[in-house]
């Protein structure tokens, strides 16, 4: 199936994102405050963490495997990713609008994030683990590869305590729309 690509990315450029709800109905949503991971010194993580990132267990990928990626996240016992919005997702990254950041134990995936690109704001979507600190790994590592390529948003969508632990903060609506229009208009690149 076929989707507007355009008309989707103009919804998420708009602040609104895409869930399906307890009967797989998609809805478009939006938030009066918006959760963001900083980009800046408020970003943090477990001490413990620092030790698996120490010993570089893990490797980084973008879009070794996508479809793996998506499957993680949606293989939950309640989700939101429905297999229409997996199909979108598949859309998304075939037309170079949405993308996996992995961590790999060998040829084992162990984590990934699930986002969608829009100049220099990174959206994230979901994120998930096969193998312990695999997906928070991936959150440092994709917080590097933000700083270092410029973007200016990280939109994390809702909080959580997973989130909280890395310094994720919330933003009312009016400041949020602030940072999506300047994050949208940068040119950024995230390959």
């Amino acid at each position: 199936m076929q989707y507007d690509v355009a008309a989707i990315i103009h919804g998420y450029a708009q602040g609104y994102f895409l869930m399906a709800d307890e009967n797989d109905v998609l809805e478009w949503y939006s938030s009066r405050a918006h959760t963001l991971i900083p980009l800046d010194e408020r970003f943090r993580y477990p001490k413990s963490l620092q030790r698996v990132l120490n010993q570089e267990r893990f490797t980084v990928a973008i879009n070794r495997d996508f479809e793996a990626v998506v499957a993680g996240c949606a293989n939950r016992e309640t989700t939101w990713i429905s297999q229409e919005l997996q199909e979108i997702y598949w859309e998304l990254y075939q037309t170079g609008w949405a993308y996996s950041f992995e961590t790999w134990l060998g040829d084992e995936l162990a984590g990934g994030i699930l986002g969608i690109v829009i100049g220099g704001a990174f959206i994230g979507e979901s994120m998930f683990y096969h193998i312990s600190e695999g997906s928070k790994t991936a959150m440092v590592k994709l917080v590097q590869r933000l700083r270092d390529q410029q973007f200016v948003l990280f939109d994390a969508q809702m909080m959580n305590p997973h989130l909280e632990r890395f310094g994720a903060y919330r933003v009312q609506n009016e400041e949020y729309h602030s940072l999506l229009n300047t994050a949208v208009r940068r040119k950024c690149c995230f390959l």
